[in-house]
């Protein structure tokens, strides 16, 4: 099993649930002692070692780099992988862009990045995390169910050369403003608004609230917020002590209790050499994907327990009617973009059934807008 397919589950379905360089420095959710030896274990029990040899490089995301929580886990992954007859080379990398394109010029065979990001190398399940499109963290749990644990949706997985192997949650982007008054849509016209760079999806939101866009990354979005040169972010609740996002929020900033969309990391491959390699590569990924699923409710109870420590001055609660406005414009906003070619149109109709499953009365599950 190629290195980054265990850490894909590991890093991805473990320590991106427990470690990533937010998850990690939060109190409570580090990844416990042996945790990773016993994934291993237990999967030996489904999967037999390599018969021979593997070298692989895995591009590591931490924003700490060598020194961060993530990389930490990665070398004890890799440490373990080596029983799976795998060995890795980890080169770390503090800045999401540079290791997307590390990887994508093929200086490393796997990597891990957001979802939103995976959109690059694959259009199908870099669109799970359209806006609006799971509003719970029981919507995102069966989207997975249904995605990983249903070989009909393998291929999907597939793009060209690239695939991605895991996914895991990482908890729901809340609306944070620098001001409890700009409560309402009409109240963010004119504001700043930080948005990742090169996520259309992002910038189309801000142009429906009639807001001005201020290109960010994720290396540094919170500082513009915190040094209030922009108004309004949208962050996972993982990000808001370690990012210290309560410097932007001040004495009169606060955070919405509403998820603008739910957050997933992804690890991805390039299969080009990996299945030369690996003549099972499929049967080893599609048992993977049964596999991580059992960790889904790890990943959750640890986003829970981030969300727990924001403390709840801060949190704010959107009125029904509002509740029903953000919706509609959400929708709106996916449906423009799914024509625009950014979301892809056969992830649009599995959330959609995802969200009828779990309410089948709602207006949408009767007319054919997704």
């Amino acid at each position: 099993m190629p290195a980054r397919f265990f850490s894909a589950t590991t890093i991805f379905l473990i320590s991106l649930f427990s470690s990533s360089p937010v998850f990690a420095q939060v109190k409570g959710v580090e990844v416990p002692p042996g945790l990773v030896g016993s994934v291993s274990r237990q999967l030996m029990k489904e999967m037999k070692p390599l018969d021979k040899p593997l070298h692989i490089k895995i591009c590591i995301f931490d924003i700490l780099g060598k020194a961060g929580p993530v990389f930490s886990i990665a070398q004890d992954v890799a440490l373990e992988a080596r029983k799976w007859n795998v060995f890795a080379e980890l080169i770390p990398h503090t800045n999401e862009t540079v290791a997307t394109e590390s990887f994508r010029t093929g200086q490393c065979e796997a990597v891990g990045i957001t979802t939103l990001r995976a959109r690059l190398f694959n259009s199908f399940m870099g669109s799970f995390d359209a806006v609006g499109a799971l509003p719970s963290y029981d919507h995102v749990k069966t989207a997975l169910q249904v995605l990983m644990g249903n070989d009909a949706l393998y291929e999907k997985s597939i793009q060209g050369k690239y695939q991605v192997v895991g996914m895991a949650p990482l908890g729901a982007a809340y609306v944070m403003v620098n001001d409890r008054a700009i409560d309402s849509i009409e109240k963010a016209a004119g504001k700043k608004v930080a948005v990742m760079d090169w996520d259309k999806s992002q910038s189309k939101m801000i142009q429906q609230l009639g807001a001005q866009a201020v290109p960010s990354d994720i290396t540094n979005f919170a500082q513009k917020f915190n040094n209030g040169v922009v108004d309004i972010v949208a962050a996972p609740a993982v990000a808001f002590a370690p990012l210290e996002l309560y410097r932007g929020l001040g004495t009169k900033g606060g955070v919405y209790r509403m998820p603008l969309l739910n957050v997933t990391g992804s690890a991805i491959i390039n299969r080009t050499r990996l299945e030369k390699e690996v003549p099972d590569l499929d049967d080893r990924l599609k048992k993977m994907r049964k596999f991580g699923l059992g960790f889904i409710d790890q990943a959750l109870d640890a986003v829970k327990t981030i969300e727990k420590q924001v403390p709840a001055k801060y949190w704010m609660n959107v009125t029904p009617a509002d509740q029903e406005k953000y919706n509609v414009m959400m929708q709106q906003a996916r449906v423009q973009l799914t024509q625009d070619g950014v979301y892809d149109k056969g992830m649009m109709s599995l959330l959609k059934k995802v969200r009828c499953h779990h309410t089948p009365s709602a207006a949408e599950c009767s007319t054919n807008v997704e």
